[in-house]
């Protein structure tokens, strides 16, 4: 039935400005305002719809996965362009990553308590 649905994906924020600033500024995204919402183009083809909600609360899980080949090198320059990374376990190592079995993953929060992440690819 949805085989050939482009879908995509969208959560809420509580100040569209201030997502705007952040995602198009902070993180360097492509990011145009349509709507009353904004429209996040990443890789892929498929944008990230980005929602104002005035009762927002922040999605209990991460919202939005950004692959990056250089986990070390993604976590120095986001925490150089001001973002702190969260610490859910005790052994994250001195950047923020969280490395296991698994691919290497770090998790950020955007001003609206959305939480966002770079993982290794």
């Amino acid at each position: 039935m949805f085989k050939d649905t482009k879908a995509f994906s969208s959560f809420s924020v509580d100040d569209l400005g201030v997502a705007k600033e952040f995602y198009g500024d902070t993180l360097g995204l492509d990011v145009r305002e349509e709507n009353e919402l904004l429209r996040v183009n990443v890789a892929g083809g498929n944008p990230v719809m980005i929602y104002p909600k005035p009762n927002h609360v922040p999605a209990e899980h991460t919202v939005l996965n950004f692959p990056v080949t250089d986990i070390d090198a993604s976590a120095r320059e986001l925490a150089g362009r001001g973002i702190t990374f969260e610490r859910y376990f005790d052994d994250h190592d001195e950047l923020g990553v969280y490395r296991t079995e698994g691919p290497a993953i770090a998790w950020f929060k955007d001003p609206a308590g959305n939480t966002l992440s770079i993982i290794q690819e």
